[in-house]
Order: structure tokens, then sequence, then C-alpha cells
């Protein structure tokens, strides 16, 4: 699957039709997203049940500013909508498919649950 582009218009709707979205968070003078651009896009080729896209913090700083990304590259995991990781830092190609392993195995109706909880002490 090719790596998609997003943007403020079709942000929103890539994150609800995709129960696992993967988002790379780049700019064009960034030299190491140049260098983790080329991992991203081989890893992605393998995993045609996820969705792998970029945002160029230069042209879209709404969304940027939106997800507070104070470094780039920041790699940022949707599961059923739930940000599950985010982090700066390009990543070796062998850690990178290992966090996607991982972030696959996760057992989202806990991770709702927690997230509930979260929420309600917050609230409470």
């Amino acid at each position: 699957m090719a790596v998609l582009e997003l943007d403020t218009n079709n942000f929103e709707q890539t994150i609800k039709d995709n129960d696992f979205v993967v988002v790379d968070f780049w700019a064009p003078w960034c030299g190491p997203c140049r260098s983790f651009a080329p991992t991203f896009e081989k890893v992605s080729e393998d995993h045609d049940d996820i969705v792998f896209a970029k945002i160029n913090t230069e042209a879209q700083q709404e969304l940027a500013a939106h997800f507070q990304i104070r470094s780039i590259p920041t790699l940022m995991i949707f599961r059923e909508q739930v940000i599950i990781f985010s982090q700066p830092g390009a990543l070796p190609e062998r850690s990178f498919r290992e966090l996607l392993s991982k972030a696959a195995e996760l057992d989202m109706e806990e991770v709702k649950r927690q997230v509930a909880e979260q929420q309600d002490a917050q609230n409470g």
C-alpha cells in the first residue's frame, strides 16, 4: 500500500475509517526525517493491513500544533482511533517492525477501558 499524505482535509477521516494507522510527522529540511523515509516506505510495503501516512509539519502546522509535535521525526500510532504510541526519533528498521508487532498485539478493549478510567479520574 502506498504511503498517504495527510492534511487537515483527510486526517480525521483516515483515522476514523482505519483501525490501524501509523503516522510519520516530518519536514523536508529534517535530515533524520529524510533518512527514516526509506525505512518507513519499505516497512509499509509489508503491511497491507496498516495505513502508513506522513504529515509534513511545515505544510500542516495546524496538525503539528494539535498533536504538540516538538521534535521530528515523530511516530504516532493510532489503533481504533486511540493514540497508543507517540515518540520522536527515527527507528532502525528492526525496531520499527518490532514496534508494529507489539502495537498489533495490544488488547484494544483493555486499552479503551484504561482510557475511560483515566478520563473518569480526571473528570471526577
